[in-house]
């Protein structure tokens, strides 16, 4: 392999600001912010959004999906229903 074009790995914290949830993995981030954890001392990176908070790993995005299907089905069932109605009214 060439020496020189590949980036140097190390080990960096994400934090994710909704929840605190902190993670260690290897990346090549550059941080000006660092923590200390158990005695060592990593780069920081603060994360908006990971798979803690993000509603599709959470279940709340099916959560309001199932709700607006449930809606669209009682208004079509509410219409037949009065259709009904007025047919065996006749």
């Amino acid at each position: 392999m060439k020496e020189g074009i590949h980036p140097n790995y190390r080990e960096v914290v994400f934090m994710d600001l909704q929840t605190g949830n902190t993670f260690i993995t290897r990346s090549t981030l550059n941080s000006r912010e660092t923590i200390e954890i158990d005695g060592t001392t990593y780069p920081l990176f603060k994360c908006d959004v990971t798979s803690e908070s993000h509603p599709f790993y959470t279940g709340a995005q099916t959560r309001i999906v199932e709700t607006g299907r449930v809606e669209k089905f009682r208004q079509r069932f509410a219409r037949t229903a009065g259709l009904r109605n007025k047919k065996s009214d006749a």
